[in-house]
């Protein structure tokens, strides 16, 4: 199993990025991802391949829909480039209220347009790599027109890895259709992955002919863990807020579902609208919390983390919203590899 990290709450400061990469790297993580939140996700992976030598560097993700298939192209291109190979893109579709609202850009049938989406974006790399003619003409995307001014010609490294986020599995055929990756959302169970998840990937790549073995799958899996019971107890509080902001959103309606818990989301929501973040989170019995976090001493997160997503992923993220120890992972990280 690969274990990932990300920049963290610095994500946004460049000037940590290059040493933030060079010790992940050295701590032995295999990937470093940023997240697109409140500052651009790509510009510290520039700075952090320049630290680094071995390891991925991804985003996790970045907002495809504020952007068009030509620009992105062009950015995996030059990030691949630029990382030597090393260039993971990582997309998510957001909501419709920040496509719309933040963005300013179109929304409608997302999971469709993000097929197309990525498809047009294919189709721009192989015109650039492989001199194919530039005629991608769908639904929501048309790009018909590339001469050699704007050519930058082929990849060295060739395409980079292309993921995608999904929660719902309409989303998550698309990723396991036309993608090298699925990000799974933090918001899921080990039941939601087997039963919900996997079968909509597998759809999706019965249609591209592909098998499971073509995809990898990354989870950033809640982990609750501490040196003592007081780091315990707060990491607990961390988790089970962020697991309430999560649920309160209708969008992940489904996984509280699955559980029988579909009524909480309706109370989280209710709670979001009036602003009182601290009662969402008491919401959130043990029982809840045990399903949708490994709950451990630092000993035990690689077993438990084993023990429940082994057979299902491919790549873990440590989803730890609280502020722990960075050398609580080093053990971590070591057992997840021996296997």
């Amino acid at each position: 199993m690969k274990v990932d990290g990300g920049f963290g709450l610095g994500a946004g400061d460049l000037a940590g990025a290059g040493e933030n990469a060079r010790a992940s790297e050295e701590a032995g993580y295999d990937g470093i991802f940023t997240a697109e939140t409140s500052h651009d996700p790509f510009f510290p992976l520039l700075i952090a391949a320049q630290h680094t030598s071995t390891i991925e560097l991804g985003t996790a993700i970045a907002v495809a829909f504020s952007r068009n298939p030509m620009t992105m192209a062009q950015i995996g291109w030059d990030l691949q480039a630029f990382t030597q190979g090393r260039f993971v893109l990582g997309l998510g579709s957001q909501i419709k209220p920040h496509i719309t609202k933040r963005f300013s850009m179109p929304w409608s049938s997302p999971a469709a347009r993000m097929r197309e989406f990525i498809l047009a974006m294919r189709a721009i790399w192989a015109c650039w790599n492989d001199g194919t003619k530039l005629d991608f003409q769908g639904d929501f995307y048309t790009h018909t027109l590339m001469t050699p001014f704007f050519n930058p010609g082929p990849n060295p490294h060739g395409n980079p890895k292309v993921f995608l986020a999904g929660v719902g599995q309409l989303m998550t055929e698309v990723a396991g259709e036309v993608c090298d990756g699925f990000l799974s959302h933090g918001f899921t169970t080990e039941q939601y992955l087997r039963e919900v998840t996997l079968p909509a990937l597998g759809r999706g790549l019965a249609t591209s002919g592909r098998t499971r073995a073509d995809l990898e799958i990354s989870l950033p899996a809640f982990v609750v863990t501490g040196a003592d019971e007081a780091a315990m107890a707060q990491a607990a509080t961390g988790v089970r807020q962020q697991i309430a902001f999560y649920g309160s959103t209708p969008a992940y309606r489904p996984v509280l579902e699955l559980h029988g818990w579909g009524d909480l989301q309706d109370d989280l929501n209710r709670l979001s609208k009036e602003g009182k973040w601290v009662e969402m989170g008491e919401l959130i019995d043990d029982e809840i919390l045990d399903t949708f976090a490994v709950v451990a001493e630092p000993d035990g997160v690689a077993a438990g983390l084993k023990g429940r997503f082994g057979d299902l992923i491919d790549r873990v993220t440590f989803y730890a919203p609280y502020q722990a120890d960075p050398d609580t992972w080093l053990p971590i990280i070591e057992a997840l590899k021996d296997d």
